[in-house]
């Protein structure tokens, strides 16, 4: 599926990738995390974006990643405080993105206190889709995304189970930060994550759009300096 060129031009002129954390009750649960209150946000860079068909780096020492398929949301013109009745005006197109995480990682910052960073924002780590148009996907708030591994099913679910709807979403992040064109939401993942590794090949899409999904390979990153990982 085509992208038009003013659609796909909104990921190229994005300053930042805001990431709402634990927006399925059960992916937070599988996780062993509560429930949130309110949205948990992370940043991330837009140097960690990666096109279709591109590969996904394992840096070393780790020997793995974990996957999560997320429905992204692309920020259509600059928005700040804006009312939840008007967010979806914002809303320039949707993408198909995966949040990779080195989970071992993110474990330990956690168990510290310390952010996310080093564990979601390296290189590599967002692939995507181009951008899809508001008009194949009316009700965003309603779609079942998909995920497999080498061909296996490992991650189905229903965007109307987010806890934080995308309207609440738009709303409640442009009140602590202006959202600018071409930014996007990654709104967060349904249960089923889990590792992936050198060699395999992970598939993600939405099951509406049969003709439409997103293909990326694994593969270990080779660094010729000393890795921060450890």
């Amino acid at each position: 599926m085509t992208s038009s060129p003013a659609l796909q031009h909104l990921l190229v002129v994005g300053k930042k990738i805001v990431a709402v954390g634990r927006n399925y009750a059960a992916h937070a649960k599988e996780l062993g995390n509560a429930v949130p209150k309110e949205p948990v946000l992370f940043l991330k860079p837009t140097s960690s974006f990666v096109t279709i068909g591109s590969s996904i780096e394992i840096p070393p020492p780790l020997e793995s990643l974990d996957y999560e398929v997320e429905l992204g949301v692309v920020i259509g013109r600059r928005a700040r405080d804006v009312p939840e009745k008007n967010a979806m005006d914002y809303v320039g197109g949707y993408a198909v993105a995966l949040d990779m995480t080195a989970r071992e990682i993110q474990a330990s910052a956690k168990s510290a206190g310390l952010p996310w960073t080093v564990a979601k924002g390296q290189d590599t780590f967002t692939p995507i889709s181009s951008v899809i148009s508001r008009d194949i996907i009316p009700d965003p708030n309603d779609v079942e995304l998909w995920l497999t591994v080498d061909g296996v099913i490992k991650q189905k679910g229903f965007t109307h189970d987010m806890i934080f709807k995308i309207p609440f979403l738009v709303s409640y992040i442009s009140s602590i930060m202006t959202l600018m064109e071409g930014d996007v939401i990654l709104t967060g993942t349904p249960q089923g994550v889990g590792p992936v590794r050198a060699g395999q090949e992970i598939r993600a899409g939405i099951t509406t759009i049969p003709a439409y999904d997103i293909l990326f390979h694994v593969r270990n990153r080779i660094v010729g300096h000393h890795s921060p990982l450890r």
